[in-house]
């Protein structure tokens, strides 16, 4: 494998240490005087930017084809780790006890997946618009190509009509010479009829 493709197998681990990690936090949030509300939340940021990466990183099918193995198998390997080293979590173990961890792992693996969502949303809004803004220049180029296609039936039905009245104008000079010159033949065949009748009767 590449440099690449180790670097984006990183962020699903960060992720999967972060959850993880996040069974050693306290769970009383709001006690005053105590980091553990801002710890959470230092973790929540960070399980939110790996979602984001991942988006970015392998693509929306891809990354949920990631995340959510990801978010199962940390949360399985949590409840084993909590249960099989329950001296140290808690000593009275109970199944509601085990639940909350699953669902604090959970909880900030839906935070990665959030981060991606908001990452896909942004993406697609992005596409929309640049769709959009070819769906206008696409309409604007139908509509100038529909006036340049105007005139140009225009400008060819002046130039048809003109030479149609041309060819009408010269059909009839045409006509116009052709009787012309049939009234001179017949107006010289007269001339030359009385030239002969004169010159027999000479």
């Amino acid at each position: 494998m590449n440099k690449k493709a180790i670097l984006l197998y990183l962020i699903p681990l960060l992720l999967a240490c972060l959850v993880f990690i996040s069974n050693f936090l306290d769970t009383k949030l709001f006690q005053p005087g105590e980091m553990s509300f801002a710890t959470w939340f230092v973790l929540v940021l960070f399980c939110f930017g790996c979602g984001l990466f991942m988006n970015k990183s392998f693509g929306w099918e891809k990354g949920i084809n990631v995340i959510l193995p990801v978010i199962v198998s940390t949360s399985i390997v949590s409840i084993a780790a909590v249960a099989f080293f329950r001296e140290y979590f808690q000593p009275q173990m109970t199944a509601e006890n085990l639940l909350i961890y699953a669902l604090r792992n959970i909880f900030l693996g839906s935070m990665g997946f959030f981060g991606m969502s908001l990452d896909e949303v942004k993406t697609l809004q992005t596409r929309n618009t640049t769709i959009t803004e070819k769906l206008q220049f696409i309409e604007e180029t139908i509509k100038d190509t529909r006036k340049e296609s105007d005139l140009i039936i225009r400008e060819a039905q002046v130039k048809a009509n003109k030479i149609i009245n041309d060819a009408d104008l010269s059909a009839k000079n045409t006509i116009l010479r052709k009787e012309r010159i049939e009234r001179e033949i017949r107006e010289f065949i007269q001339i030359e009829k009385e030239l002969v009748r004169k010159y027999e009767e000479k």
